[in-house]
């Protein structure tokens, strides 16, 4: 199956454990556009805080980190990859130490500005090079790239998501089960939903795409058929992987 290349800007937002990075991945891939996961900029930063033992309680200790790290985001979506002064952090990030206060972190405003201006610039590097990028968060649609030309909101039951990150958890070599694991997706929940700077909500304009009963393929499915719908493929084809 072909499909012409993304022309823009795909903003795919959501609460973790619906799907985002898969499907943000293969879609960007297939799309031959570039792909930026937020979230791993805000883990990335976590980590760098985390390495300087700043305590994520202090705010101007963990500034101070993010604004020191030197933190550079590959935008392949077949090999994305997130540096910190060179050195490759992708498995570090998705660590207990980080996943328990990556929520803190993002709620910090001086972080997120710095975030949200990195971000921001990747995203228009992306379309003067490639043409489109897909990009996956909690505050895309509605802060950092509003202008989207198409903005979809993955949503799936909390018994769902928590299955899934189980699985993620274990076929990484992880340890974890599903009841810890439930407990930490409804806790991230009530932190992004609650934080008082770019809290996680849908966007006024977005599609919402409850990925509960949905595989892989069903999302991109459905992904594909909004993406054309929009008029955001244009030119040379690409072949779906």
């Amino acid at each position: 199956m072909a499909q012409s290349a993304l022309r823009g800007v795909v903003a795919l937002d959501g609460p973790s454990g619906t799907g985002k990075s898969t499907v943000a991945r293969r879609l960007a891939s297939a799309l031959g556009a570039a792909y930026l996961d937020t979230g791993a900029m805000y883990r990335a930063i976590t980590l760098a805080a985390l390495r300087v033992r700043a305590a994520v309680s202090d705010a101007e200790a963990v500034a101070h980190a993010a604004r020191s790290a030197e933190l550079v985001m590959g935008t392949d979506p077949v090999h994305p990859t997130v540096t910190l002064a060179g050195e490759g952090v992708e498995h570090d990030i998705r660590g207990p130490a980080v996943t328990g206060s990556v929520s803190a972190v993002s709620a910090i405003p001086a972080v997120r500005e710095l975030l949200v201006d990195e971000q921001r610039r990747l995203i228009r590097q992306a379309v003067k090079q490639s043409g489109g990028i897909v990009v996956e968060g909690r505050d895309i649609g509605t802060v950092v790239a509003p202008e989207a030309g198409l903005k979809v909101y993955l949503t799936a039951s909390a018994h769902a998501r928590a299955q899934r990150r189980t699985a993620q958890d274990a076929a990484a070599g992880r340890g974890t089960d599903l009841e810890r694991t439930h407990a930490d997706v409804r806790r991230r929940d009530d932190l992004d939903s609650g934080r008082a700077v770019s809290p996680l909500r849908m966007a006024d304009d977005s599609v919402e795409l409850d990925t509960t009963e949905l595989d892989v393929a069903g999302a991109l499915t459905q992904l594909h058929k909004l993406v054309e719908q929009r008029g955001l493929l244009a030119g040379e084809e690409r072949t779906i992987r």
